[in-house]
Parts: structure tokens; sequence; C-alpha cells
């Protein structure tokens, strides 16, 4: 080997001391948290596969949700006795084919509670904020308001708000807006109470930043963790509450299908055609829980704690 060549192999050797470690990037350290919980890949599962349904719905569904045939009423499914390929779930008490119900129906329900979801962050963490950091009389009132909301029967008071303006898509979605804002608002404030005194944030004010500059730039990028988890459980609770309030009549009028209202339908049908309420009720079900188990996942990872990485 010249001298030339040992000082390259040197050299090499020194930088690759000195170089970033493999395998140690956000990217990888989400990879081995996933091969390592299985509670994770589960509740990634579910929720890609019901985002999947609601994005190619249209395509899924083999006929339309309000296309009725009433010679094939109240038919099981497929595997049933008297079931037929032709309606893989059945059909309900008009004809319609229970399949494509559901698939349709998880545009309305999943859209319904992303929307809400995007509307009640932004207001709650919006709040959060601006309690959070100037305190005094901002605080004393968007708490105050945080409290009245949380002090009330929720189920109730949206029963009452939609009975006086008339079950619309607007109307729930403000309803279910108002059921969610607070639980932003109280915990990011909480965040940002904290991050306030904090030397990035006392170095940045000393330095001649506005108000609205520290918020945005020094404290939002570190209330998003704690917001990105609270986001997963309520996805989860908005489902739930759409789901209530369509089956009472409230929420998704026909002729939109919503798998609350499929529930409502059918429960007159529940001891002679189970397949009516059994099928929307596991989708609400399998929603549901894979939003949780996806809130716990994301919560694990963000504590360095419980990711034991």
């Amino acid at each position: 080997m010249t001298e030339g060549t040992a000082v390259q192999a040197q050299l090499g050797h020194r930088t690759g001391a000195l170089s970033a470690p493999r395998g140690n990037s956000r990217l990888d350290r989400a990879a081995r948290f996933v091969r390592r919980n299985r509670a994770v890949a589960i509740g990634l599962g579910i929720v890609a596969v019901l985002a999947l349904v609601a994005i190619f719905a249209p395509w899924m569904a083999p006929v339309g949700p309000d296309e009725q045939n009433l010679r094939a009423r109240v038919l099981p499914p497929f595997w049933a006795e008297g079931g037929s390929l032709e309606f893989p779930l059945g059909t309900d008490q008009l004809g319609r084919d229970i399949f494509s119900r559901i698939v349709l129906g998880s545009r309305i329900s999943l859209g319904l509670a992303s929307i809400t979801i995007v509307i009640a962050a932004s207001i709650g963490v919006s709040l959060g904020l601006l309690a959070g950091y100037y305190g005094g009389a901002v605080d004393a009132t968007i708490m105050r308001l945080t409290d009245i909301q949380l002090s009330l029967p929720y189920l109730i008071f949206a029963i009452g708000i939609l009975a006086i303006l008339g079950p619309s898509l607007t109307n729930l979605i403000v309803v279910m807006v108002l059921n969610s804002w607070a639980a932003y608002a109280r915990l990011i404030r909480v965040s940002a109470l904290s991050l306030r005194e904090r030397e990035f944030v006392l170095a940045a004010q000393s330095l001649g930043s506005s108000g609205s500059r520290v918020l945005l730039r020094h404290i939002l990028p570190n209330v998003a963790a704690p917001a990105i988890v609270i986001t997963s459980f309520r996805f989860a609770d908005m489902i739930i509450l759409e789901a209530s309030l369509s089956f009472l009549g409230l929420g998704v009028q026909p002729p939109l299908p919503s798998w609350g209202g499929m529930l409502g339908e059918g429960r007159e049908y529940f001891t002679t055609a189970w397949w009516l309420t059994t099928f929307p009720g596991l989708a609400i079900i399998l929603s549901a829980l894979g939003a949780n188990i996806l809130g716990d996942s994301i919560r694990d990872y963000l504590d360095p704690q419980l990711r034991k990485l």
C-alpha cells in the first residue's frame, strides 16, 4: 500500500467514525417502533383500510346507496340461506344493498369526523395558545368558556340545538365542533403555560419578537405532539357522536347514507334481520377502535419513556 493510499484509507476511516450512525433517523426510529409494537400495525391497518374505502367508495360500491329492489327485500348475507352474491351483505327493508350503503356511508361518517376535527383543533389550539401565553383576563375568559362547555350534558345539549335549528350537515358540524374544541384548549393551554417560561421563548422575547411570532415560531411547533395525540382520540369520539345523532334522526338525513342512520333504520328488524344493524355497527366499532389504537401508539411513540428505543 502506497503512502497516499494509506492516508486516504485513514481519512476515510475517520470520516466514517465522525458520520452519523445509520438507522438513527426519525423514519428509522418510527419503523423500529412499528416492528416492535403489533398494536401500531393493527391501528394503522384499520385506519388505512377505512381511508381507502372512503376514497374509492364510488368505485367499490356495486350499486347506488338508494337503488331499491323491492323483489329483493330483507335478503340475508350471501353465506346464509336465501342469500345472494349479488348482495354480499344482504339488503334492507327497501331492497337496498347493505354493502354499498356501508361503503358509501364511510365517506359521510369519516368525512364529517375529519372536517369536525380540523375545525375544532384550529379553534381549540388557537384559544389554548392565547390563554397560556398571555394569561390574565384572556386566560380567565377562555377558561370560563371551556368550563361552561365541559359542564354541559352534551348529548342532551346537542339534541336540543338540532331540534331547534333543524337537522342538517352544517348544523351537525357546528354541534360536533362545540363538543371538541374545549378539550384542545385545555390541553394546549397547559403546554403553553410551561413553554412561555422556557429559555428559548424568553430569548426570542428579549430579541424583540412579537407575541404572534413567538406563538407561531416557537410555541406552536412544541405543542404539536399533544395536539396530534388528542386528535386521534377525538376522531373516534366524533365518529360515535355522529352515529348517535344520526341514530336518533338528528344527524345525517336521507337519502345520504350514514352508519348511524342505518342502525336507526334497522333497529325495528333486529330480531328478524340481524344484518341490518350488525354490519353498520361493526363499521362504527372498527373505525373507533382503529383510531383509539393509533392514538395510543402515537402517544407511546412521542413519549421517550414509553417508546423505549
